[in-house]
């Protein structure tokens, strides 16, 4: 399973966005990125086309949930745009993620990562119990989602860093975990509630960390992100 550092996109329009990507050193590898709600509706798919051109692996990060047809048809157009990865919320049952599958499989067999997402990292134990009225432990609803998803042929899903390994254990090591909720030691944790440091992750099964503000909002994003791919790749 290949193994990445994924920066958050969190940007309000084009022009910032292509701004920051434009610090990267050309000559380097470009790093993987996340376009996420705020600037697909910003910016469209255009700007997906324009980062993919630009030679940079994109997970796009709409977290599709509806029923099982309109997913399929939304898949089918996502899949249009040459994406290496999208997700859906595993809460929308496995006949909505199978159908998903369905609709991002291109002609050819070929499709992006499918992942789906398990509980949000701004969720935590309380809010389970009292506010989705879940009484089962976080980990457990984790690993049940993790394995509807799983049963559902998808590729992996998304979840906490405190998660992973156990998903790992529960849905084999093929079965990728893509993990936001990673700061660097002493960092803010922001409205995460569940977090690592990228060394942390590196050793509980995760496959890919997401980090957005700890690299897009330090004073040298170039070298923060460098900074995270050396503490999660060694």
């Amino acid at each position: 399973m290949a193994k990445d550092v994924i920066i958050a996109l969190d940007f309000p329009t084009r022009e910032e966005t292509l701004a920051f990507l434009d610090r990267f050193p050309e000559g380097e590898a470009k790093p993987f990125v996340k376009v996420g709600m705020e600037l697909y509706y910003a910016a469209g798919p255009s700007v997906v086309r324009e980062i993919k051109a630009r030679g940079h692996k994109i997970f796009l990060d709409l977290k599709l949930h509806d029923i099982p047809n309109t997913v399929k048809r939304a898949m089918a157009v996502l899949s249009g745009l040459d994406v290496d990865m999208v997700n859906l919320h595993a809460a929308g049952t496995s006949a909505m993620m199978k159908a998903a599958l369905e609709g991002l499989t291109r002609p050819d067999g070929a499709r992006p990562l499918l992942i789906a997402v398990t509980q949000l990292t701004s969720t935590d134990a309380a809010a389970l119990r009292d506010e989705l009225l879940i009484e089962s432990p976080m980990a457990e609803t984790v690993l049940s989602y993790a394995q509807n998803a799983a049963a559902s042929g998808l590729d992996g899903v998304v979840c906490s860093p405190l998660e992973a390994a156990l998903v790992k254990e529960r849905c084999g090591e093929s079965f990728c975990t893509v993990t936001p909720g990673v700061r660097f030691a002493g960092g803010d944790a922001g409205d995460q509630k569940r977090v690592m440091t990228p060394e942390q992750a590196a050793g509980n099964g995760c496959d890919y960390i997401v980090m957005g503000r700890p690299i897009t909002q330090a004073p040298s994003p170039v070298e923060a992100y460098r900074r995270a791919v050396k503490q999660f790749l060694g």
